[in-house]
């Protein structure tokens, strides 16, 4: 090995050696390459050393969990078994970024934080049942930081959630009188779940958005978002014209504003990715119409993208798609457009639209519901009623085409007031991601770690060298560039050792291993307050001591089976009566 790769692996080991340690790797190699703009020395509000450790820990969350998260193990199973390998594939996941974040943070300035502000997999997608949508994952709230920070945030983010008349704007006021700096998170550990637990050989992601604020969301939320990216420079053309492009205008003005951008752009030319599929036929069978009629190429299943030559997939995975958004000239010099159009989960669409600045890009996006049982054109009036009006019923039944009876209207309400008291723009025709933040000004550190090849930015996934040494590709984007970092590691432990390393504590005792015998360290409360938080957010009730009520019996069977349920029972019984002192924090409702 020459100097310079000597000093480089160096000084990664030196800047991500708690994430090494934690999860027993050896950094053998590190390759960078700069796949837009230029590398400076930082290349993000981070700092150079942070965003080092922030690369390790996506591309450390992708090596675990392609080689302990069950790939391919839903592969021609029923749908009940196809869910339980989901689950516990986004329970690797999400166990592995957070384990990763937490030590990293040790190295945050003192009066820094990280807070997950939104998190993909509460609610069930389309043809899922709702217990589907209760995914483990990093959702809102969140908090890494030293403790005395954490637990400042901690006690306001659980006001936030349980105190009627504490909101927002109060939470921003009292961190900015703190002299706290929080950084801002949207984390989708685990993109493109399904195609992961079928074994497609393409695809997941692990996806952190890392901003220099934190999201104006005050609750839990995930719904459904209408999504339209285009290069700005389309939607300049068209404003020049006095001519609004958003995800509303009719689909020919967006065509003529393209066409007005690369005069002589052949419509066939025009490639439009949006989800396929037919359950997704009466969600936007309309929108597909207009493309078509139009003349515009709709993407295809298996299309292979010109930039990297591999086939896209469209029954999922909406946020890398938009790295390829953009003008492109094939091998005849005819001019070609890639963009993209739909709908997407809100953490998804969050994401993938705050690439803009970093990609030169426009996204305008419209509140959905999370039922969407009416077509994209008229599912947007929904987040415009009042919750509280008495004919809400009569309302829907206008948008529906079809008698609303009062239950129905009672699950829309909820759903509005869900949104409405997260913070969500209810009641705006359209949102641009400026709207997610409290300051106009905002940057972003987009960080992705690949486990399979990824069709979209050309990463390759995890890949065996040798036994016990892979190779792990992760990117890191802001506005000043686009860092490409390809990691050697090697696994210090025999693998079916380092599959405990990168198991929850709750998991590996439901896998056998005694925890009555096992040595107990102060480190279990923990780690064992964090997996109840990301295995099973939906049993935790937060009290005003900083405790934890765990109430198992509100978690579906189909979340977690009845049997690891009585077993993280019977664990935390006994961590609450052996070690009451490091346990004080535990309250069990049962």
């Amino acid at each position: 090995m020459d100097m310079d790769r000597r000093n480089r692996v160096a000084q990664w080991v030196f800047d991500t050696r708690s994430i090494l340690g934690r999860f027993h790797l050896w950094l053998e190699d590190v390759e960078e390459c700069c796949v837009q703009g230029h590398l400076p020395d930082g290349l993000s509000f981070v700092g150079s050393s942070l965003e080092k450790a922030f690369l390790m820990s996506v591309a450390v969350t992708a090596l675990g969990t392609r080689l302990f998260g069950r790939y391919g193990e839903g592969r021609g199973r029923e749908k009940a078994e196809i869910n339980r390998v989901k689950k516990d594939a986004d329970a690797m996941s999400a166990y592995a970024l957070s384990e990763a974040l937490w030590y990293l943070t040790r190295d945050l300035p003192e009066n820094h934080a990280v807070m997950v502000s939104l998190g993909e997999g509460l609610m069930p997608k389309a043809g899922e049942t709702p217990e589907m949508g209760s995914n483990p994952l990093l959702g809102f709230g969140r908090v890494y930081a030293r403790p005395q920070v954490a637990r400042f945030l901690d006690r306001r983010v659980h006001r936030l959630i349980n105190e009627p008349g504490y909101e927002w704007p109060e939470f921003w006021r009292e961190v900015q009188a703190a002299g706290i700096t929080v950084w801002g998170a949207a984390v989708d550990t685990l993109e493109n779940t399904s195609r992961f637990a079928k074994g497609a050989e393409t695809g997941p992601l692990a996806v952190l958005h890392l901003f220099d604020q934190p999201l104006k969301i005050a609750r839990p939320y995930e719904g459904y978002m209408g999504t339209l990216v285009l290069p700005e420079e389309v939607v300049r053309q068209a404003a020049e014209r006095s001519v609004l492009i958003d995800y509303l205008t009719p689909r020919p003005l967006v065509m003529e504003a393209i066409q007005a951008t690369w005069p002589g752009i052949k419509a066939g030319n025009v490639h439009v990715w949006t989800l396929g599929g037919s359950s997704r036929e009466h969600r936007i069978g309309t929108l597909w119409q207009q493309w078509r009629d139009l003349g515009a190429h709709l993407v295809e299943d298996g299309w292979p993208l010109p930039r990297t030559g591999l086939p896209v997939f469209t029954e999922s995975g909406t946020y890398a798609p938009s790295y390829c958004v953009g003008p492109f000239t094939d091998e005849n010099g005819e001019q070609h457009l890639f963009l993209v159009d739909g709908y997407a989960a809100s953490a998804e669409a969050q994401q993938a639209a705050s690439l803009d600045p970093v990609l030169g890009l426009r996204t305008s996006m419209c509140l959905f519901s999370s039922k969407f049982k009416a077509p994209w054109d008229r599912e947007r009036f929904v987040m415009l009623l009042d919750p509280d009006a008495p004919d809400l019923a009569a309302r829907l039944g206008e948008i529906l085409g079809r008698e609303v009876d009062e239950n129905e209207a009672a699950e829309y309400r909820a759903i509005i007031r869900n949104a409405r008291d997260a913070g969500m723009p209810v009641g705006e025709r359209t949102m641009h991601v400026d709207d997610f933040f409290p300051n106009k000004e905002w940057r972003v550190l987009a960080l992705a770690g690949a486990m399979l090849p990824d069709p979209y930015t050309g990463m390759d996934g995890v890949e065996q060298v040798e036994p016990g040494v892979y190779r792990v590709t992760s990117r890191a984007a802001t506005r000043k560039g686009v860092l490409q970092a390809t990691f050697t590691l090697r696994l210090m432990e025999p693998f079916e050792e380092m599959r405990l390393v990168f198991s929850p504590l709750l998991d590996r005792f439901y896998a056998g291993q005694d925890y009555r015998t096992r040595p107990v360290k102060i480190s279990d409360s923990g780690r064992i307050r964090n997996e109840l938080q990301t295995l099973a957010s939906e049993a935790l009730e937060y009290l005003p001591d900083d405790s934890i009520r765990v109430h198992l019996d509100r978690v579906d069977d189909a979340v977690l089976a009845p049997d690891k349920k009585a077993l993280i029972r019977e664990v935390l019984h006994w961590y609450k009566e052996k070690h009451p002192t490091w346990f004080h924090w535990l309250q069990l409702a049962d």
